[in-house]
């Protein structure tokens, strides 16, 4: 898909990449959208235009990542835009994946050793990634308001990073891995499908958001640091 620009119409590049509704609704844009173009819709929401269209590029180009620009943007509204994704990882996109696994458990035969597995590595995700979010409300989301007021007009440079591997991601992949290689017995086939695209939903969202932690957030707060 080509770069995401403000004058095109929010509902062209949706349907275009369906993978952005998500995104969309964590600036509080819903589906009903008209012909209405991204600058106007930005406005209406009081949203900064280029911040928007930085994240939706970056969601959906892998080798495009505007560091420069989304740090001129100071911690704030990635902060903010973080808050609001882990929030959609609580309320949606974890309790879709389980209730398609339970589903998808519960009318599998009962005999099939690998459900039990997969379960267990659900489980093992889901506090995970429960025990991430609660320590970024806690402690780094606190943090980087706290020091981006303290430094608000000044500039920030950054040392490089190297992006960590993240152990959601690990855990994603083996609950595919248990599903593709391992599953045996009969099972229902359909939902064993969508249990499959809704893990690989989540990973691909936990992945690019990563992106914007490894590369901006935690370097961020290294930065800042180094001010105070």
């Amino acid at each position: 898909m080509a770069f995401i620009q403000a004058e095109m119409k929010l509902s062209d590049v949706i349907l275009n990449e369906t993978s952005l509704i998500p995104v969309t609704t964590r600036f509080g844009i819903h589906l009903g959208l008209g012909d209405k173009t991204i600058r106007t819709i930005c406005k209406e929401k009081n949203l900064d235009v280029d911040f928007f269209v930085s994240i939706l590029n970056t969601f959906i180009h892998v080798n495009y990542f505007p560091q420069n620009k989304l740090l001129s943007f100071c911690g704030t509204p990635i902060v903010d835009y973080l808050t609001k994704t882990n929030q959609s990882y609580e309320r949606f996109l974890l309790p879709n994946i389980e209730r398609h696994l339970n589903s998808f458990i519960e009318r599998s035969n009962p005999e099939n050793t690998s459900l039990e597995a997969l379960r267990k590595f659900f489980q093992l995700f889901k506090k995970e990634m429960k025990t991430r979010i609660e320590r970024d409300n806690v402690n780094i989301f606190p943090l980087v308001k706290d020091l981006t007021n303290k430094f608000p007009e000044e500039a920030v440079v950054l040392e490089n990073f190297d992006e960590t591997e993240d152990v959601l991601e690990e855990k994603l992949l083996d609950m595919k891995i248990i599903m593709v290689k391992h599953l045996n017995g009969e099972y229902d086939e359909n939902l064993c499908y969508a249990v499959l695209v809704s893990i690989c939903n989540l990973e691909k969202d936990i992945n690019q958001n990563n992106r914007i932690r490894n590369k901006i957030l935690f370097p961020l707060i290294e930065a800042l640091k180094k001010k105070n």
